[in-house]
């Protein structure tokens, strides 16, 4: 169930953040360190890539490829599901 919610919730919050990515921008003010290494319009180049890594996790996690990433460095210190 909560791979379905991870779904349902993380897709559609990506796809507004890219739609609306100008005025998320201008809601949060300009980040110092996205305008420093980013360049010129970095705050939007940040949030846009926010909502990239926010849609990649959110279908790698739905799909089981997350867990599965994790659990090999990780899975001596949270444990293994099996």
């Amino acid at each position: 169930m909560d791979r379905v919610l991870a779904l349902l919730l993380g897709l559609p919050a990506a796809l507004l953040l890219v739609k609306y990515r100008r005025q998320v921008g201008d809601l949060i003010g300009p980040i110092d360190f996205a305008e420093r290494f980013l360049g010129a319009g970095g705050t939007y180049t940040f949030v846009l890539l926010l909502a990239l890594t926010t849609f990649i996790l959110s279908l790698m996690y739905a799909f089981g490829t997350l867990q599965e990433i994790l659990s090999g460095p990780f899975g001596q210190i949270f444990g293994k599901k099996s």
